[in-house]
């Protein structure tokens, strides 16, 4: 069955949601954090927040999740490129969505919708440019 292919803990899928869980709890409690408590802007914190979230993902997914021996020198601009274009590209979306669909706690709805789309993109881009 394909659910039981993807879920064994040997699968690269399976490993990097599990980094994912941490990286986005990272990333998650940073912005909230940053946004509530520091009282930084959306833009601010969501970009701190991820950043913080991006070295957790970079560290981890490296070794465990997809086993890459790419260089460094290769592996980290490639990195930063991805997880840029999935910011902007994610919480842009989000953002938009977020402000047509509610008139309330936009910002919260976004930074939700936005991590999600954000796990998607930034999954695909690691395996298939970062660490292929």
């Amino acid at each position: 069955m394909i659910t039981t292919h993807y879920l064994k803990p040997t699968n690269a899928f399976f490993r990097f949601l599990l980094v994912g869980l941490m990286n986005t709890f990272v990333g998650l409690l940073s912005i909230f954090l940053l946004l509530h408590v520091v009282g930084l802007s959306y833009w601010l914190s969501t970009f701190l927040g991820n950043s913080i979230g991006a070295t957790v993902s970079y560290v981890l997914n490296r070794r465990f999740t997809f086993g890459s021996k790419t260089s460094f020198a290769r592996s980290i601009p490639l990195f930063i490129a991805v997880i840029f274009s999935c910011y902007f590209l994610s919480f842009s979306i989000s953002k938009l969505a977020a402000e047509f669909l509610f008139t309330t706690h936009t910002n919260e709805v976004a930074v939700l919708l936005g991590t999600g789309l954000y796990t998607i993109t930034n999954y695909l881009g690691q395996k298939h440019i970062v660490f292929s």
